[in-house]
């Protein structure tokens, strides 16, 4: 930490690399492979977690095939797991590329790591406990606008596009946690980013459309606090550049 121009690792030859790289990808596998099991162990618990913000159609969801109990369960072992997995996967990465870095880069990751799994939570928190609830709402006035009465919802589709939601939230909190290492690191400036203000507010717009399901709250939900973590990395960035 005295000196931040210093390494602390020695140089890797080309098949330390490649066998650094084999490890890390086999640990990320393990870790989401572990993480996918244990999710698919508690799927009982975790679907009736899901399933508790439709209570619009609540008394619809029902199972119409042999396999749906199955198909219920794999979806929340895949996704769920990715969740989970989320931040062992970014520790592999980590792992892979530490060698390169100096000792205040690395403290500088270690801490971009834990507030990256603090906005992963954030934005599955924020999808589960508003956006769900809206998306069963809109879904439901739509079908009653068209005037069609329905007496049944497949619960595979609704957990498909109920975790999908959850995850897109998550994943899609990352970007302006990206944008602060991408400045840290030099590749881009605050008065870049504050240029591309506009840009970035259709970007994140454009993107809710694609990510959430078609009803303006959910879009809303997701672009708004994507707009305000932006302007905070701006802010966080020309702090940083005025220290």
């Amino acid at each position: 930490m005295s000196s931040p121009n210093s390494r602390n690792d020695r140089e890797l030859t080309i098949l330390e690399h490649l066998a650094a790289l084999r490890d890390s990808l086999f640990f990320a596998f393990a870790a989401w492979l572990a993480c996918a099991i244990a999710a698919g162990i508690c799927a009982p618990r975790i679907f009736a977690f899901i399933t508790a913000p439709a209570k619009e159609i609540e008394g619809l969801l029902q199972g119409l095939d042999l396999t749906s109990g199955f198909s219920v369960a794999m979806d929340i072992a895949i996704w769920g797991g990715t969740a989970l997995a989320f931040p062992f996967i970014v520790y592999a990465i980590l792992r892979f590329i530490f060698p390169a870095l100096t000792k205040r880069e690395k403290t500088i990751l270690l801490a971009v790591l834990a507030a990256g799994s603090f906005l992963f939570l954030a934005g599955v928190s924020l999808a589960y406990a508003k956006t769900l609830p809206l998306v069963v709402k809109a879904f439901s006035g739509i079908n009653s606008w068209v005037g069609l009465s329905v007496q049944t919802v497949r619960i595979e589709g609704y957990i498909s596009i109920a975790l999908k939601t959850i995850i897109a939230f998550g994943f899609v909190f990352q970007m302006p946690l990206v944008l602060f290492v991408l400045g840290l690191f030099g590749i881009v400036s605050s008065a870049a980013l504050r240029e591309k203000r506009r840009l970035a507010i259709v970007v994140s717009f454009a993107l809710s459309m694609f990510l959430t399901p078609p009803d303006p709250m959910s879009q809303i939900i997701m672009a708004v606090p994507l707009c305000l973590l932006y302007e905070a990395s701006i802010w966080a960035l020309w702090l940083k550049e005025r220290a």
